[in-house]
């Protein structure tokens, strides 16, 4: 992207935030977590699956167990039973179990605080571990692409890209690093809420005169 074109979407980053924040002033990570193991796991069920059914299934989840070595010594099949209903079971099972061996053999069951780490742990891509840094440790190493940031950074103009990849650098390149980790709360929530995937409400979205798919549907 050009370096002018860069410093204008700076710009209209900063209008988007403000107008994102003012519409949703309580937004926050929707998957319920009181540990940075409670959230990785979260987050490695809540792939191609919502947060909604995740929270259902954790609910009795984490009270069943409570450190990474409780999910290495169950039973596999057991465990792929416990999940079953957040889909793709068998593989998210193995990749919980295996990461969770990582974890106690090489971290006394914790939950490592670089991208590096989380990145060596089975299963986990730059998303899970955006999450889990920026949501567990406060710490911005980039900002989360799920299908609603993915979404509405295409439809926003924010970026051409379609790969997770690429639309997170775009999204970075303009994004003050301060702002990385709600950011992805604020879109996730107007996601939700108004720029829904098969029929946005442009007429009472906030973003709408910032927003060029809202100009070419008029």
């Amino acid at each position: 992207m050009p370096k002018t074109q860069i410093e204008d979407q700076k710009q209209r980053m900063k209008q988007l935030l403000r107008l994102l924040k003012k519409a949703y002033p309580d937004a926050h990570c929707a998957l319920n977590h009181s540990t940075p193991l409670e959230l990785l796991i979260a987050t490695m069920l809540s792939a191609q699956c919502t947060d909604d059914r995740v929270n259902i299934v954790t609910a009795d989840l984490f009270r069943k167990y409570r450190t990474a070595e409780d999910y290495v010594n169950v039973d596999r099949a057991e465990l792929e039973r416990d999940i079953h209903s957040t889909g793709f079971f068998r593989n998210k099972a193995k990749n919980i179990q295996g990461a969770c061996q990582i974890l106690s053999e090489r971290y006394k069951g914790e939950v490592p605080q670089t991208m590096d780490e989380l990145l060596a742990l089975p299963g986990v891509a730059r998303k899970t571990a955006n999450v889990v840094l920026g949501n567990a440790f406060g710490i911005a190493s980039g900002v989360v692409v799920d299908t609603h940031v993915s979404r509405l950074s295409q439809r926003l103009g924010l970026t051409q890209n379609e790969q997770p990849e690429k639309i997170e650098q775009d999204l970075i390149a303009m994004t003050p690093k301060k702002e990385w980790i709600d950011f992805s709360h604020l879109l996730i929530a107007h996601g939700r809420a108004v720029c829904k995937a098969r029929k946005p409400s442009c007429e009472i979205c906030p973003l709408e005169s910032l927003c060029p798919s809202s100009l070419l549907r008029d």
